[in-house]
This record gives structure tokens, C-alpha cells and sequence, in this order.
């Protein structure tokens, strides 16, 4: 170890592709604060995260029914982070941040979450709830829970699922009774509940959704309420952990199961409008999809590099054409399937990163005023979250394999990694949920505008691509089909809606893969001229093996779309 991440390619993707130093320069910043970020945040992950993610791994966090303990190398690692002062750098100037790009703070993240993921959820959703109460809290809230999150002295959670509904937040049960001083009682349970219970810190800030008695049903009636572990005059509030969930990765996070109000009612104070909770909610919801989407891309990347870090020292076999056994064995990277597994994973990993941090170029470009942006997220981030969780995944369970019989073994990191990524594809929404919102809401939201414009950029790529005519050409075909497959299907839609989301997930691992065709021809491009030949040859490779071999399973996905195939739609539940 380390081989966390590669800082060649973290440069690259910054500088060459999403050319970081304008963004840099425009909200006053330079490239030397941004190095010196990304150095400490790489040193820091190598000395005080990676070395304690195994234990963490092993050694969970544990409730004795009044506290929960944690190894102590978490606490000591998450004060460091905090004196860094990475707590601070995303969040605005105004708010007692930084006000650094969301790109160089998602890069800097990066290196935290492939290192140690466990770790990572705790101040990760910290800045997430940071972020929504800058932008919805009231001067007074802010004050009081904003600036200790701005400052690493406090964490966040969010709270929405319940063990009866799940997924389905029309069907939450929490109450929130308001008070003649403003405040309200919380009552209810919520389940899944990542940081939602430790010693760390000062204080929790819970957001938690809950419905107001009288207010309309299902999901217009839900509100969002700020619930402090920790009320202002240091008492605790009505807030109490009912159990640890024990998950088979991201082992070094508490995962809890929380109880609101089993003594008179938790306090709580509305954030945002009433009844519109969601909303509100899904500020933190899409930023912790960006965040999703990226972890499971980093460590995809990670256990990648630690594949071909093995590959390279571990010998064995002789090459096809050598049938002297008497000369020594080779390294397996030799080997021609041993490379094809690598570039596989490389090609998942690598394209699953620059897509993430392509959104969160997105974020800034957003933030900026620039309104093309916008479309571009809407259609894009159900995509980053789950393409990655999927394909990320399949880099770890391919770096298992490299390892032999050793990868599935604690003697390495590539299982732990395997089982920490495992996570991605349910957290912050299921594969199935991401696909209805994006086949069901963004692709036909005004009319069609969020798939327009990912066109228009695809296709402003396709027009600097002439050095690369045949994945120009194969990709364009693509983009055309996609477009006329999604047209015909929106026309169909209001005759069949079922049909019409029948296969919903099938057109989001589609649209993934085009999108990451598209960043890894946008690669091949800023590639070129790159002073370290050998990286730039292998981006091309991967690009190459992209096009080749992956891309082409997008022609019977669109086959099946175009049909609108009913396969699995009228399988009866009998017959299961």
C-alpha cells in the first residue's frame, strides 16, 4: 500500500479535461492553494486513514445500550481533519468557509473516501447538511448549527426512510406537533440512519423529514426539521438510539436506527416551508448522489490500482509460446486475459471518476449562473449515481480476481473493498428509483430540454474528435438512435405508462454508457500532447476498449426499448 488513488491522473482530470484553474481563478483562488489542498489531502489519507480502514473494518462500532464505542484512531483522524480545515473548504466565505470549487473539494474527497470509506460518512454528510441550512436555514439556525458543522465541531445526518415505508416516503409515519413557541415535538422512528449516533464532536444535526398533522397526503404534506442531539443549553434532546445496524461494508460508519420522542417528544425546528420537506430535502439528496456516485468511483479506482500493483509483482506461468519449464515465471500482467481484466476495470474506474467530477464541474458551473448547467445536472446525477455504483463495483470484484485465490482473503484490501462498494448501489436511492426519475422525470421534463442539452455538449465533443474518427463516428450513431428510440418512446408513454417504465433501468445502464464513452473520447483528446507517454497511452487503450468491447451492448438495450418489451412486465407474480 498506499495505492489509493493516482495523483497523475487526479492532475490530469482537474487541469486537462475540466480545466479547474479558470473555475480557480474565478472565485479567487490559484493553482497553488488548489495543489497544496490535494498534497495534504493525499498525505493525510496515507498516514491517518488508510492505516486504521482494515480495523475499522474489523472491529465495528459497537453499542453497549448507552453509548456507542468507536476504534479511537477515528476520532483522532477526524480532529486532524478538522484542524486541516477541509470541514470549511466548500462552503461560502460568507458562511466562515473557503469558498472553494466543488470540483477541487470533491478531488480532495476523494482521496478520504478511497482511503477509508467508513470514515468518510461522517464528515461528508456533515458538509451535506452544512450545505442545505446555508441554503434554507434561517440567520438563527445557521448561527447555531451552520457555523460548528463550517468548523468541524459538530456533524449532520439525514433522516428519511422508516422501517415500514423504506423507500417510499409518501408512507413515513414521524409526526411533528408544533409548539405555541415555534419549535415542534418529534415523534417517530427512522431506520438506516448513517453517523446518527457517536461520541464525536459536539453535537449531531439531524434533518429529519416528518409529517405536520392536518397537512395534505403522501408526499405534499411531508416538512423538514432540524433535531439537534444536543440542545442549546447542553441538555440532550429526545433523541435516542435503538440499535446499531451491522451492513457488510462501510463497517467503520455507525448505520443506526433512531427513535424520536419515546419521552415527551423530540425538539425539532422546521426548515424551509411547510409541506415542502422534500424539496428542500433533496438539496442534500442530489448532492449526496454526486457523492455516491463518486465514492463508489474512487474505489473502484483504488481497488484497481492495488490489481495492478499485484499484477505486476506476482509471478506465475510461463507465456503460451514457452514450453521450457526451466525458465523463470512471469509476472501475471503477462498474461494476455490477466490485461484484459486490467483494462476493463481501468476503463470502468477511470470513466466512472471523470464523470463524477464532470458533475461536480457542473455544480460550480451552476453556481456561477451559468443556466446551461442546470439541464445538465437534472439528467445527469440519477446517471453518476448509479453508473458507478454499478460498474465501479465490477472494477473491485475484477481486482479480487487478478489477486486469485489471496483476493478473497483478508491478507488484502480488495475484498473489504469489494464489500464497502457494495453499498453504492442502495444508498441514496435504489438502481430502480434512479431510472423511473430519470426515464419518468428528467429525460421528458420541459420537453425534453435536460437530453437536448447533453446532446449539444456530446456532439461539441464529436466536432474536436477528428483524430479519433471511428469511436466519432460510432458514438454519433449512438446519440442519434438514442434520440429517436427516446422520442418514440415518450409518444407511447401517455397510452402506456407502465410499459413506458417497464424497463426504465435498462435505458439508465444505456444512457451510462454513453455518457461515459463520451468521457473517455473527451480524455483522448486532452490526453494528447501529455508530457508521460505511457499515461497517455493507456487512456487511449481504455478508450479504445471502451468503444470495443463495452459500448456495443447499448444496440440490444435500445432493441429492447424500442419495443418497449414486455417481458418482464407481464411476468405474473405466480409464477415466481
Amino acid at each position: 500500500m498506499p495505492h489509493i488513488l493516482d495523483p497523475r491522473d487526479i492532475d490530469f482530470l482537474l487541469y486537462d479535461l475540466l480545466d479547474l484553474e479558470a473555475t480557480l481563478e474565478a472565485t479567487g483562488h490559484d493553482r497553488g492553494t488548489a495543489d497544496g489542498i490535494l498534497a495534504t489531502a493525499e498525505r493525510m489519507a496515507e498516514d491517518l486513514f488508510q492505516p486504521h480502514a482494515a480495523k475499522a473494518d474489523a472491529e465495528e462500532p459497537r453499542f453497549d445500550g448507552k453509548r456507542v464505542h468507536l476504534i479511537p484512531e477515528t476520532e483522532v483522524a477526524l480532529k486532524a481533519y478538522a484542524e486541516a480545515g477541509f470541514p470549511a473548504a466548500g462552503f461560502a466565505e460568507a458562511d466562515g468557509g473557503m469558498g472553494l470549487p466543488y470540483l477541487l473539494c470533491q478531488a480532495a474527497a476523494g482521496w478520504f473516501t478511497a482511503a477509508n470509506v467508513g470514515f468518510s460518512a461522517y464528515p461528508f454528510l456533515a458538509q451535506a447538511a452544512g450545505n442545505l441550512l446555508a441554503e434554507y436555514g434561517t440567520e438563527e439556525q445557521k448561527v447555531r448549527y451552520l457555523t460548528p458543522i463550517v468548523e468541524g465541531r459538530a456533524f449532520g445526518t439525514m433522516c428519511l426512510s422508516e422501517p415500514q415505508a423504506g423507500s417510499s416516503l409518501a408512507d413515513i409515519r414521524t409526526r411533528a406537533e408544533p409548539q405555541a413557541d415555534g419549535s415542534y415535538r418529534l415523534f417517530g422512528n427512522k431506520m438506516w440512519i448513517s453517523g446518527g449516533a457517536h461520541e464525536m464532536g459536539e453535537n449531531i444535526v439531524h434533518l429529519v423529514l416528518a409529517k405536520i398533522p392536518g397537512g395534505p397526503a403522501g408526499t405534499k404534506g411531508i416538512s423538514l426539521f432540524l433535531v439537534p442531539k444536543v440542545l442549546e443549553d447542553g441538555s440532550l434532546n429526545d433523541v435516542r438510539l435503538a440499535g446499531l445496524n451491522h451492513k457488510m461494508g462501510y463497517r467503520g460508519a455507525t448505520n443506526c436506527a433512531l427513535n424520536f420522542g419515546e419521552q415527551g417528544g423530540a425538539v425539532g425546528w422546521l426548515v424551509g416551508e411547510a409541506h415542502r420537506g422534500l424539496a428542500v430535502m433533496f438539496h442534500m439528496m442530489n448532492e449526496a448522489r454526486i457523492g455516491v456516485g463518486q465514492g463508489a468511483a474512487v474505489l473502484g479506482v483504488t481497488g484497481y490500482l492495488h490489481a495492478v500493483a499485484y499484477a505486476k509483482d506476482r509471478t506465475q506461468g510461463r507465456a503460451p509460446d514457452n514450453r521450457d519449464q526451466s525458465t523463470p515465471m512471469v509476472p501475471i500482467i503477462e498474461h494476455a486475459d490477466v490485461r484484459r481484466q486490467l483494462i476493463q476495470a481501468k476503463s470502468y474506474a477511470e470513466g466512472a471518476l471523470a464523470l463524477c467530477l464532470y458533475a461536480a464541474s457542473l455544480v460550480d458551473r451552476e453556481r456561477a449562473g451559468d443556466e446551461a448547467a442546470t439541464p445538465l445536472l437534472a439528467i445527469l446525477t440519477p446517471v453518476v449515481k448509479s453508473w458507478p455504483s454499478e460498474f465501479a463495483l465490477r472494477a473491485n470484484d475484477i481486482a479480487i480476481q487478478i489477486h486469485g485465490g489471496y483476493g478473497y482473503t483478508r491478507d488484502y484490501p480488495v475484498e473489504r473493498l469489494y464489500r464497502d462498494n457494495r453499498l453504492n448501489p442502495i444508498h441514496e436511492g435504489t438502481k430502480g428509483i434512479q431510472g423511473m426519475d430519470l426515464l419518468g422525470r428528467k429525460v421528458v421534463q420541459e420537453g425534453g430540454a435536460p437530453l437536448k442539452a447533453l446532446a449539444g455538449e456530446i456532439a461539441a465533443t464529436l466536432g474536436a474528435a477528428g483524430e479519433f474518427a471511428e469511436e466519432r463516428d460510432q458514438l454519433a450513431a449512438l446519440l442519434d438512435r438514442v434520440g429517436r428510440v427516446t422520442a418514440g418512446m415518450a409518444a407511447e408513454a401517455v397510452a402506456d405508462p407502465k410499459a413506458y417504465l417497464a424497463n426504465a433501468t435498462i435505458y439508465l445502464d444505456m444512457l451510462g454508457h454513453v455518457v461515459v464513452a463520451w468521457m473517455w473520447l473527451r480524455q483522448a483528446i486532452a490526453v494528447e500532447g501529455h508530457a508521460d507517454a505511457d499515461f497517455a497511452s493507456g487512456k487511449r487503450a481504455a478508450m479504445r476498449y471502451f468503444f470495443r468491447y463495452e459500448l456495443p451492448a447499448t444496440g440490444p438495450q435500445l432493441d429492447l426499448l424500442e419495443a418497449m418489451d414486455r417481458t418482464c412486465l407481464d411476468a405474473e407474480a405466480e409464477w415466481f
